[in-house]
């Protein structure tokens, strides 16, 4: 590209440095309106991008006062020459803009426009916006280099705009995905705490006039599952590791689980478990958030007098089980426990290990993860 000088190329830098920066893409659509007119010495200059009602999401101008933009009035719709630049990838360049074919109007306030050259901003075959410039401040119209040139700058726009959809799909993707986050940590553990926490309540209130020494131990249990839920609920909001985990790991993580829920449920649940090398922190969640699921449902749902709990570690691998003598469900048919058995196959996924749930009526469930230890 010849004949550009050292002024001219800083400014197609700081357009490129612009996108680069990560600025909002309107700054940066701005900062490459402000180079377009200034590079090919044009009177105005303008950039839109479309929108799908038939008007514009971004339209900048360049060249014209507040005031003046103010009384021009709303922003133009995808009309005339304007709607052309949308739907054909050649650059318009003409004398006098009134003389295209697809001219139309102008509002009363719109500055006279003459000589005029227009580029689409385009990503392959799709046309994201269009960039304008208008009123050549020098004789002679536009030329050759300035299309170049409008021709570069209309290629950085469209990276502005490509690279804003991405983060705004980015950012989408992530908001679906901290929604399925805090759903999953309520559903695996809040949920899990209130059923017990009701059954507590609702067992001292039954032996509050009859026996008041068991009432107050029940009493107890209410409050300390009460102060769990507080805590889950603020680590699920926060994305914080469950709190149990904080203390000494895995191994009394779970003995303290099973310890509680024999208390308040009455049911014989049998912990086996010894020393556990420290996990990462997503395999160690995984192995605990997948013992409160199978514990609830082997409580809520399989209505069983005894369950057992392993935890062990076997050829490198940490082994989870919790088998109950429960009633059984059809682990292929079961919408019931559907949220349940999906949550612990999405857990157990994200840790890199397996999960297999086997169940049968009458006989009981076993769920058993397998996690790596290292790796």
């Amino acid at each position: 590209m010849t004949g550009i000088g050292s002024n001219e190329l800083r400014a197609v830098s700081a357009a490129v440095l612009a996108v680069a920066t990560h600025l909002s893409v309107h700054d940066v659509l701005r900062t490459i309106l402000t180079c377009a007119r200034r590079l090919v010495g044009a009177r105005y200059a303008a950039l839109g991008v479309p929108d799908d009602a038939g008007g514009f999401a971004e339209f900048l101008a360049d060249g014209v006062t507040d005031e003046q933009w103010a009384a021009i009035g709303p922003v133009p719709r995808q009309h005339g020459l304007l709607g052309a630049l949308l739907h054909d990838p050649n650059p318009v360049r003409i004398d006098d803009v009134r003389a295209h074919p697809r001219f139309e109007w102008w509002p009363k306030a719109h500055p006279v426009l003459t000589d005029f050259l227009g580029m689409p901003i385009t990503d392959g075959d799709e046309v994201l916006g269009e960039i304008f410039v208008a009123n050549k401040t020098a004789d002679g119209g536009f030329t050759d280099q300035d299309e170049e040139l409008l021709e570069l700058l209309a290629a950085h726009a469209a990276i502005a705009i490509v690279n804003a959809r991405l983060h705004e799909r980015a950012r989408e993707l992530s908001i679906v995905q901290e929604r399925t986050r805090i759903a999953r940590e309520l559903h695996d553990a809040v949920t899990q705490k209130l059923f017990s926490l009701r059954l507590a309540a609702e067992s001292a209130a039954a032996l509050a006039r009859r026996d008041a020494a068991r009432s107050a131990d029940q009493l107890d249990l209410v409050r300390a599952l009460a102060a769990e839920v507080s805590d889950e609920l603020r680590a699920a909001v926060v994305g914080l590791r469950p709190p149990d985990l904080a203390g000494d790991g895995l191994d009394s993580a779970i003995g303290k689980q099973a310890d509680l829920l024999n208390r308040v449920h009455g049911v014989d649940i049998v912990y086996r478990g010894g020393e556990i090398p420290r996990l990462t922190t997503t395999r160690e969640e995984a192995v605990y958030r997948v013992l409160q699921e199978a514990l609830h449902n082997a409580l809520r749902h399989a209505r069983a007098q005894r369950i057992r709990v392993d935890l062990r570690v076997h050829s490198g691998v940490v082994v989870l089980e919790v088998a109950d003598d429960g009633v059984g469900f059809d682990v292929a048919g079961s919408r019931e426990r559907k949220l349940g058995l999906t949550s612990m196959r999405d857990r157990a996924r994200t840790a890199g290990g397996r999960l297999r749930v086997t169940s049968t009526s009458p006989g009981g469930t076993t769920v058993r993860l397998e996690v790596p230890v290292g790796g």
